[in-house]
């Protein structure tokens, strides 16, 4: 085993949206850039995996497609199977796949049982051959009201205490905290890690999309995610544009794969008559966009939160309160902070409250542009995810190939920035 390469696998269940499949990305070519002797393979459900471009020594098993409906249940996106025979193929796939690749480091990202316990059985087997486990959770999961009914529902505490080597949160502590009010048992916090948020970066060749009309004219950029849920948000910024036709900076709108079709088809008609609004659907490297932008509204989910202290952008958030609170609990502390403007409107909490005045949104993007920066914030470790999930990764890679230690412990060795939980 010395001598082999490193490897690293990475499960993300990716019922829905972009973010998982993102943030396993961004670490996925983080390790591979650190080391020339890592591979990472990534376990995924995302349906639209194959649109994304992935680097030497990255490549991905896409597992059979869920969706999660409004009620919270879960349903095969394509085969005419029942959830229950699809969890279990899924979960087939995930423990052949772990024992054939034998990694040296497993991640999984966010659910500590994967979707309705389907990495079980895989983690106990990993654990067995001494892998190390690790559990990567963005900063914000759910109000604790809310998450911490699920976790004992689902009997989680157990498995980050017995199965689980460190659990590491792509944030800080001071701005959101994924574990607070969860009455997380001491053996747990001593081994959760805060990396720091996962810092973005341009490609060489990185370009403004070849749809956008004019690369040299300013625009606030307003992104959806994937958009599956990002319809409200649209509404009401593109309703500012067509009642303020004086707003003094043009809106490039991206809609996102997974929204409705009929809405994105009427969305681009009302854009049509705009003579100051543009559109395109999907971007899968937002990141020129996003860096060469005035400004940016967004819904603040966190690789667009990433990305918006990556590039050092002014923005405004308009978080989506359900099914989940991650959004609008980001997007609060993130302005107590000064790093971000947050608009709410009850709408946003209520389906039978009125449509959202677009005066308010009108406003809105008129004070955008001379709002603070977030590099006008002072703090340390902000942006130091990536390089210290590659330090920790050193780490753990060595730990189970008996190679000794690295020079000073774990605590140090992801920087002076990373915070461990006390």
């Amino acid at each position: 085993m010395p001598n082999r390469n490193k490897r690293i696998l990475i499960y993300s269940h990716d019922s829905f949206g972009l973010g998982h499949l993102r943030r396993c990305r961004a670490i996925a070519h983080a390790l591979v850039r650190h080391d020339p002797n890592v591979s990472v393979l990534i376990l995924s459900g995302s349906p639209i995996i194959g649109n994304f471009d992935f680097l030497d020594r990255v490549d991905y098993v896409r597992l059979p497609g869920v969706v999660k409906l409004q009620n919270g249940e879960y349903v095969p996106l394509k085969l005419p199977m029942d959830i229950e025979e699809t969890v279990a193929l899924r979960a087939a796939i995930i423990f052949h796949t772990a024992a054939a690749f034998d990694p040296d480091v497993f991640i999984v990202d966010k659910e500590p049982h994967g979707l309705r316990g389907e990495v079980l059985e895989t983690l106990r087997m990993l654990k067995e051959r001494g892998v190390f486990l690790v559990l990567g959770l963005r900063d914000i999961l759910d109000d604790p009201h809310l998450l911490g009914p699920e976790w004992r529902s689902k009997n989680v505490l157990p498995t980050l205490d017995h199965l689980y080597d460190e659990l590491w949160v792509y944030g800080l502590p001071q701005i959101c905290d994924p574990l607070e009010g969860l009455n997380i048992p001491q053996s747990v916090q001593r081994k959760t890690v805060y990396t720091g948020y996962l810092r973005r970066t341009l490609r060489e060749d990185a370009v403004v999309s070849a749809d956008f009309p004019d690369p040299g004219r300013p625009y606030i950029l307003v992104t959806a995610g994937g958009g599956g849920d990002g319809n409200v948000m649209l509404d009401w910024v593109l309703r500012a544009y067509e009642n303020d036709p004086s707003q003094p900076i043009p809106g490039f709108f991206v809609f996102g794969p997974f929204l409705d079709p009929d809405l994105q088809a009427s969305f681009k008609a009302r854009i049509a008559l705009l003579p100051n609004v543009d559109s395109i659907t999907f971007d899968t490297h937002p990141e020129a966009l996003i860096a060469n932008a005035t400004a940016i509204v967004a819904m603040g989910g966190y690789n667009t939160f990433c990305e918006i202290l990556s590039f050092n952008q002014r923005a405004l958030i308009v978080p989506r309160t359900r099914p989940r609170l991650e959004q609008y609990i980001r997007a609060s502390r993130s302005q107590e902070f000064g790093l971000v403007k947050m608009l709410v409107h009850d709408t946003i909490h209520d389906v039978d409250a009125k449509t959202p005045d677009w005066r308010l949104m009108a406003t809105a993007l008129r004070h955008l542009p001379q709002q603070g920066l977030p590099s006008e914030v002072i703090l340390p470790g902000l942006l130091d995810g990536l390089d210290n999930v590659n330090r920790l990764t050193d780490i753990a890679i060595a730990r189970r190939r008996n190679l000794g230690s690295i020079s000073g412990d774990r605590s140090t060795a992801a920087g002076d920035v990373s915070q461990r939980s006390t």
